[in-house]
């Protein structure tokens, strides 16, 4: 099956094999994310821990949602590496597994890349370790060049560096990878305070990262639309090349900016009182908020979108279609017209129609 690239079935597969910043250069692109609370949900992996397990464990679960993800409108097939680092595997005493489960989450990456044209990215995260001081910038540099390694032996097409909360880390890990010549997408987490750990607004640090070399600056998890939008445009104004938006998909607010912060008033059953991970449903957006905040960032400036933690591929179609586009999985977008009940379509039954007045 081929795939629709950019809103358009690609007119050659030398189309498809065009890289990240010639994508960008022609539009905007997707990369979906949220692996880790998807598949959480699927009951294959656990929350609290969030290490990917699920790429040794079942393999084939995690191919086919990026299968799903391609089929909604993502033009990156992103590895499942997040949280699959040193640290995060020593939490759980399962060190020993760290190259294993890196490699073969490329694997599946990359044979789900190549069967559907779309890029091929490896990823790095926030290791949890660093505190700003020489012995944590030692762990963590290393700690990004054994996956960065393992990435670049896999032939991805670029790299992302996600979800930082220190400026200082997320430039450690721009490094790295601008050390193997390849593409960086780097984006820092805006938690509560404004501000990274470091004390860099969040347009600072973006700034820092792009004048270190970074191809794709921006902002991914932690903050919903309402409350990342106005982080963007600030970020917008000042940085020169492309900007990068990955909200969750959550209706925080000025109030409970995060979606740790977020809290619900009328239910008293959530072990902990605190709803996050698992008892965020009350606040999630529904498919036409993240439509709608596509189209505002895209007039913002935004060109690399995505949807983070929370995110089905409905978000990611939702997104796509906010940009003005058709992926496959748009042939299926609602049609309320041929609802039995409150469809509008002449062939409706007219005592339906007019029983729907009741429902």
């Amino acid at each position: 099956m081929q795939i629709e690239i950019g809103g358009r079935m690609p007119d050659s597969a030398t189309e498809t094999k065009l890289g990240l910043l010639e994508r960008l250069e022609r539009g905007p692109v997707i990369c979906a994310e949220g692996y880790l609370f998807e598949l959480e949900r699927r009951g294959y992996l656990q929350a609290g821990a969030f290490v990917p397990e699920v790429v040794l464990e079942r393999p084939e679960l995690v191919g086919q949602l990026h299968r799903e993800f391609v089929h909604a409108g993502s033009d990156v097939v992103e590895a499942f590496t997040y949280y699959a680092h040193r640290e995060k595997l020593r939490l759980i005493d399962k060190e020993h597994l760290l190259e294993q489960m890196n490699r073969q989450a490329l694997a599946i990456a990359k044979e789900v890349a190549d069967e559907t044209g779309a890029l091929f990215a490896g990823d790095i995260c926030n290791t949890n370790v660093f505190v700003g001081d020489d012995e944590s910038r030692r762990a963590v540099r290393e700690m990004f060049e054994e996956q960065v390694a393992w990435a670049v032996e896999a032939g991805v097409d670029f790299i992302v560096g996600e979800t930082f909360s220190w400026g200082e880390e997320a430039l450690i890990g721009l490094e790295v990878i601008r050390e193997t010549g390849l593409p960086a997408v780097i984006t820092l987490a805006i938690h509560q305070d404004p501000d990274t750990r470091d004390g860099w607004t969040p347009e600072d640090a973006c700034k820092r990262l792009e004048d270190a070399g970074a191809d794709v600056v921006g902002l991914n998890c932690i903050r919903g639309p309402k409350t990342m939008l106005p982080l963007l445009e600030k970020i917008r104004a000042k940085v020169d090349g492309y900007v990068a938006a990955l909200p969750v998909p959550y209706r925080t607010t000025e109030e409970q900016p995060s979606f740790q912060s977020l809290r619900d008033p009328d239910c008293d059953v959530i072990p902990g009182e605190q709803p996050f991970p698992t008892a965020l449903d009350p606040f999630v957006c529904n498919r036409y908020e993240l439509e709608e905040f596509a189209r505002r960032a895209r007039e913002l400036g935004v060109n690399y979108f995505g949807v983070c933690c929370g995110a089905g591929p409905h978000h990611i179609r939702s997104v796509a279609e906010g940009l003005g586009r058709t992926p496959p999985a748009s042939r299926y977008s609602p049609d309320m017209s041929k609802h039995a009940f409150l469809g509008t379509d002449e062939r409706v039954k007219s005592e339906y129609k007019e029983y729907a007045k009741k429902l």
